[in-house]
């Protein structure tokens, strides 16, 4: 997946949300750009076609990342590259939150869907394809991409936005990481039908995302078996989150900000070992949020039905 510090230039900033543009996103519009040429009268055309595919994109992202703030995640970055963009999310790990923060990335193309298509249905009313057909083509072409991109990531295949939202709704029944790993496996199975399909058409591009997906899911097995891994150890009697309420596991799975010591924070009292220093906070490994360590302890005590 690209990093917004590698490669990238940073374009602007919306609503705390920093967009970079990856530099291999100019190459492979010059290549898109020339391959298209001559569906319109002028290339300065199919130059709007191209900015008009990427600025659907980046408002698809900004759904994700948008509805991830809702739910209090945190979500900061989205990088424009040839295959889409990535906005780089970080929902809590509920399957409600991270089925809305993935879910309100393709809502917004289905909320563009009628208002696209309305314009292509005023314009030929209006009689644009003979009058201004270059106008008309590319309202159509936008409409259509529109459609496409839609489409295409509502495929239950992981990591495109319809194997995310299988995951999640998944989650609700199987669990955090049984549901990513029957979504990856699913997603990998997807994978060998894109590479067939790119063998037989002999499509570079449709070789390289399969490429993509086939990394990401991979990545995304070695993620759910480390999760099956980490929901085995054993847990820490008499304490517990204030937000999930879950017991903290027992070992090192802390480590010091400050001179990278991996030590137990519920063992040293939230005191580093090597450096003394001392945390304020604990972050909790099930939920992500932070608490003072005594609201660990008063959890705890609070009554299961309370």
């Amino acid at each position: 997946m690209p990093s917004a510090r590698q490669g990238s230039i940073r374009l602007f900033r919306f609503r705390g949300i920093d967009v970079f543009l990856h530099w291999s996103w100019f190459l492979v519009a010059a290549y898109e750009i020339q391959m298209r040429k001559g569906s319109y009268s002028s290339v300065a055309w199919n130059v709007l076609e191209y900015l008009a595919l990427f600025l659907i994109v980046s408002i698809h992202e900004f759904g994700h990342a948008l509805a991830c703030r809702q739910v209090g995640g945190s979500a900061n970055q989205i990088v424009l590259w040839p295959l889409g963009g990535v906005a780089y999310v970080d929902p809590p790990p509920r399957p409600g939150a991270t089925l809305w923060s993935i879910s309100a990335g393709p809502l917004v193309n289905v909320v563009l869907m009628p208002i696209l298509f309305a314009l292509v249905i005023v314009g030929r009313s209006l009689g644009w394809a003979e009058s201004v057909p270059d106008l008309y083509q590319l309202v159509r072409a936008i409409s259509f991409i529109n459609l496409g991109l839609l489409v295409f990531n509502i495929l239950p295949i992981y990591p495109l936005d319809g194997g995310q939202i299988l995951r999640s709704l998944l989650w609700f029944v199987l669990g955090r990481a049984r549901s990513l790993m029957v979504a990856t496996v699913f997603g990998l199975v997807g994978v060998a039908v894109f590479i067939a399909l790119a063998v037989w058409r002999q499509d570079l591009w449709l070789g390289a995302i399969a490429l993509f997906m086939a990394m990401s899911c991979w990545g995304g097995l070695k993620h759910a078996m480390a999760l099956s891994r980490f929901a085995k150890l054993p847990r820490r009697d008499g304490l517990a989150c204030p937000s999930c309420k879950t017991a903290p596991p027992v070992g090192e799975f802390w480590k010091c900000g400050k001179c990278g010591q991996q030590f137990d924070t519920f063992q040293t009292r939230a005191v580093c070992p090597r450096c003394a220093t001392q945390f304020p906070m604990t972050k909790c490994l099930d939920c992500g949020a932070s608490h003072p360590m005594n609201d660990w302890m008063m959890a705890s005590l609070v009554p299961s039905n309370a």
